[in-house]
């Protein structure tokens, strides 16, 4: 469901003979009618996924409500969106269509997430450690 509107007078061109130059087309905000459009398993994380991790935190014998799942489930997918918009608009404005595990790093430090940045810096290091050790395997194995 992508719109994106060409710029004004792009086909003034067209009717004058002239070939036409292909225009960067500019993305609209979306709007809230659009979001609430999507049906909620497109908007939100699977809530068996959210369920398997609050259970993770929990002793055995808790039980967790309906409505506290789906409020976990709806506040990890904002938080998830929040910081992947912060972490596009560095790479936008770096020119770069890839958001990287560093552009993620960076917004959680923009954002105040500091703490949480330092944790997730080891983890990508750990990451990126285990897949270069994975991608230089022979290929006969």
């Amino acid at each position: 469901m992508s719109r994106q509107l060409a710029p004004a007078g792009a086909n003034q061109g067209e009717a004058a003979g002239e070939p036409q130059q292909e225009q960067p087309q500019e993305s609209l905000p979306i709007t809230e009618e659009e979001v609430y459009g999507y049906r909620e398993q497109d908007r939100f994380l699977p809530i068996n996924n959210i369920q398997r991790l609050m259970k993770r935190s929990l002793p055995d014998s808790s039980k967790i409500s309906k409505d506290a799942k789906e409020c976990i489930q709806e506040a990890t997918s904002e938080f998830i969106s929040f910081i992947t918009s912060e972490a596009a608009d560095r790479a936008t404005s770096e020119k770069r269509k890839t958001i990287t595990g560093d552009d993620i790093l960076n917004a959680l430090k923009t954002l105040g997430f500091d703490e949480m940045s330092e944790v997730l810096l080891i983890y990508l290091a750990k990451y990126r450690e285990v897949s270069f050790h994975f991608q230089t395997l022979p290929a006969d194995l």
